[in-house]
């Protein structure tokens, strides 16, 4: 034992005393605890005169009013008897004369439970006519393992069952002295009472220790269901008293339903046709009870509490009834819960018609029958143009020509939203609004591929016709395909040419027809193009007029060019005898030179004008009179 703790001890001893004879007075501590297995020192105080010569230690035994002599001193050299415990108990002994006080110290090693008992000290004095004696209580404390709490082997517990049930059982192994056990539901502690009842017991152990159990008896209240019971342990140690909690621990507590909640998922936003809904029931009892739901007084296959509805329409609308029957009670609780899926119909466009007048007016309106309002805007080829139900169209042109859409939203559910498109066509003569356009040769083939697009409605029809432009000869179409679109028609041939040729594109409809050429010349470098502009007039006829025929143009063109160089050789020749004066000129041959020169300016503008007569009918090809 540390020596300041035996000082200390000694100290105090003076407020501790034990008179049994007047001459002779021994101080003892009332109570010397210590842990099991450590070491404890006892010690006795005495005031006498002299040294003490005879010394007596002992401790009574349990249940008996008998003492066990744990060593006996006589003299300065007395004998000492150990008792049979030579070795772990040891003693002090020392003398103040000046004060006339004596100090004994009893050291016990390796405490067992079996020295806990009344240690008693006695002095005598040589003359053996005094003596004093003195008594302490040695206390040994070991402390417990950590509490155990089970719950009872019970698998629910009514609240309607009349009896106590054995709810938990909290278990200490390896104590001394035996712990004080309290138990709590949530933080407030549980004391006997009618409803109540704790019952505890100890089991000693080979080695002397403790086993303490304590059990919990309680009448059950729905409140139970969510509290948490434990249990704590108050246990004592040198010099203080120290406490442990057990874990919590739940109990599971039957009681019939008396309310059933309802709710719907998705529950934060509006439902719509074509959702996934989940409907669930709930009741407050413990354990569930068998749902059944009803739609329309209908029974619905559900699983459980939960009810599920895939893809729903409009007709799932209504209200849903949640039941439960309580067997125990034979009693029905329900609950109710009405469900709206909102809707949007397909959209309707009227009128119906989609083929307007040069000029026309017309007036559109998209609807759609809905739970919940919409709104609509229009778009025209992505553009938007419009909001609100009504589209005005005015004053028809080729403007107004293209694809319209209408769209239809809820505006309180967007995501709940249609469309529908529709064309809108004019009538109007064919418009051929693209140059023809050819496409590099295929050195292959020697193939090159010429486009034409023409717009009107009705969609026109394209012809073509390719014709040689030295032979006049028409040429093979090796393929012609036409792609009509919703605003005009393109056609794309394939034409197969060594040579320079003519290619006309005629579209026409019900409203008339318009074509345009295109002088093609293609060689191995590439085609080198020369384009016509379209003739723009149209016609009412409904079948495109014959082409004038091309075939002999090469050969009016080349007698053409050998007349005028005819007639250039011969108008030199005979400007050459007029220079010489044997060309006569008017009736008598004499002219004076007025009129001479007069007549000179005539003839040349004659001559002139007849050059010219000639060349423009070599060039539009007109038959000569017989007199020309």
């Amino acid at each position: 034992m540390d020596p300041r703790y035996v000082a200390l001890l000694v100290a105090g001893l003076h407020v501790l005393t034990c008179k049994t004879w007047a001459l002779v007075e021994v101080s003892m501590e009332d109570r010397v605890e210590v842990f099991l297995n450590n070491q404890t020192s006892i010690p006795c105080i005495y005031n006498m005169n002299e040294k003490a010569m005879i010394i007596t230690w002992s401790k009574k035994l349990p249940g008996k009013e008998q003492s066990k002599v744990l060593f006996h001193i006589e003299g300065e050299l007395g004998q000492v008897d150990y008792n049979g415990d030579t070795g772990r108990i040891n003693f002090t002994h020392s003398y103040n004369p000046s004060e006339s006080r004596g100090t004994i110290i009893l050291t016990i090693d390796k405490v067992q439970l079996s020295d806990e008992s009344e240690i008693s000290c006695m002095v005598k004095d040589n003359h053996l006519a005094d003596h004093g004696e003195g008594h302490t209580q040695l206390q040994v404390f070991n402390a417990p393992s950590f509490p155990v709490i089970a719950a009872g082997t019970h698998n629910g517990i009514p609240v309607n069952e009349e009896k106590i049930i054995k709810l938990a059982v909290c278990k200490v192994d390896n104590v001394y002295p035996s712990p004080n056990i309290t138990w709590y539901r949530d933080r407030f502690p549980l004391l006997s009472s009618n409803d109540v009842k704790i019952i505890g017991s100890v089991t000693k152990n080979p080695s002397g220790l403790l086993t303490v159990y304590s059990e919990l008896h309680l009448k059950v209240v729905r409140e139970d269901e969510h509290a948490k019971f434990y249990c704590e342990v108050n246990y004592f140690t040198p010099g203080e008293k120290r406490m442990m909690e057990s874990d919590r621990i739940n109990i599971t507590v039957f009681y019939p339903t008396t309310e059933v909640t309802m709710w719907v998922n998705p529950s934060e936003k509006l439902l719509k046709e074509g959702d996934t809904v989940q409907i669930r029931c709930k009741g407050n009892g413990n354990p569930q009870p068998l749902f059944t739901f009803l739609h329309n007084k209908n029974e619905l296959s559900s699983e459980k509490e939960l009810l599920i509805l895939e893809e729903v329409k409009r007709s799932n609308s209504g209200m849903y009834v949640c039941r439960i029957l309580n067997l125990d009670t034979f009693t029905e609780v329900e609950e109710s819960i009405d469900i709206k899926i909102h809707y949007l119909d397909e959209i309707v466009v009227t009128p119906k018609k989609r083929i307007l007048d040069q000029g026309e007016d017309l007036t559109l309106t998209c609807n759609a029958l809905a739970s919940l309002s919409t709104h609509t805007e229009w778009y025209k080829d992505g553009v938007h143009v419009s909001e609100g139900h009504v589209l005005k169209l005015h004053n028809a042109s080729s403007h107004t020509v293209g694809m319209y859409l209408c769209k239809v939203r809820v505006i309180s559910l967007p995501e709940l939203q249609k469309q529908t498109s529709l064309h809108i066509n004019v009538r109007a003569n064919p418009q051929i609004t693209r140059e023809i356009v050819v496409s590099p040769m295929n050195e292959a083939d020697h193939s090159v591929n010429l486009t034409c697009f023409a717009q009107g409605y009705p969609i026109p029809n394209i012809t073509w016709k390719l014709n040689d432009r030295q032979t006049g000869e028409p040429l093979n179409e090796s393929n012609v395909v036409n792609h009509e679109q919703s605003f005009g028609v393109l056609s794309i041939i394939s034409v197969k040419a060594n040579s320079e040729f003519t290619a006309s594109c005629t579209a026409f409809n019900e409203l008339g027809m318009i074509n345009a050429s295109r002088e093609v010349t293609t060689f191995t470098r590439g085609p080198t193009t020369t384009t016509t502009a379209p003739n723009t007039k149209a016609t009412g006829s409904t079948v495109p007029p014959k082409q004038r025929q091309q075939g002999g143009s090469g050969v009016i063109i080349a007698v053409v060019i050998i007349c005028l160089l005819l007639l250039a050789i011969l108008g030199s020749f005979l400007y050459f005898l007029y220079k010489k004066g044997r060309l006569p000129c008017g009736r008598s041959g004499k002219q004076d030179f007025t009129k001479e020169n007069a007549n000179k300016d005539e003839i040349g503008m004659k001559s002139g004008k007849s050059e010219e007569a000639v060349l423009l009918q070599g060039v539009n090809g007109d038959k000569k009179s017989p007199t020309e």
